[in-house]
């Protein structure tokens, strides 16, 4: 949904309105922000999908409670109603009971053996929360 927030404050995406997911839910929180289903779709490298498939999955993820929208001309805008933070816990939680079985621990693993976290990163964020504590 990272797009979403992007788009919406995009000059070229309109961005000021007038007046738990599949793949294609995912991508369609990824490029709604204040736009309209042909906007999203103009994103796309050829062959495009239609407006009208945008527009569906727009409309399945308002159902949902991701998005909102507002009329404007004769079609509708879209944009995001999920705080951003919100939405990146729930899809954190997500990975990691699908592909970590559940467990924290094995992200901060597999994170630190790929070397995206170091030992003294790690450490510097255990004393930072003691010190907090206290």
């Amino acid at each position: 949904m990272e797009l979403i927030w992007q788009l919406a404050n995009d000059p070229k995406m309109n961005s000021k309105p007038s007046g738990a997911t599949s793949c294609r839910e995912e991508e369609g929180e990824n490029l709604a922000g204040h736009c309209a289903p042909k906007d999203v779709a103009s994103l796309y490298p050829e062959p495009r999908p239609s407006a009208n498939a945008i527009a569906q999955i727009f409309q399945t993820l308002e159902k949902k409670g991701y998005l909102t929208h507002e009329p404007k001309g004769r079609g509708f805008v879209y944009r995001p109603i999920v705080d951003k933070q919100a939405y990146g816990r729930g899809r954190l939680s997500s990975v990691v009971n699908r592909f970590f079985s559940d467990s924290y621990m094995s992200v901060v693993s597999t994170l630190m053996q790929e070397e995206k976290v170091t030992e003294a990163e790690l450490l510097q964020y255990l004393a930072d929360l003691k010190r907090k504590k206290n």
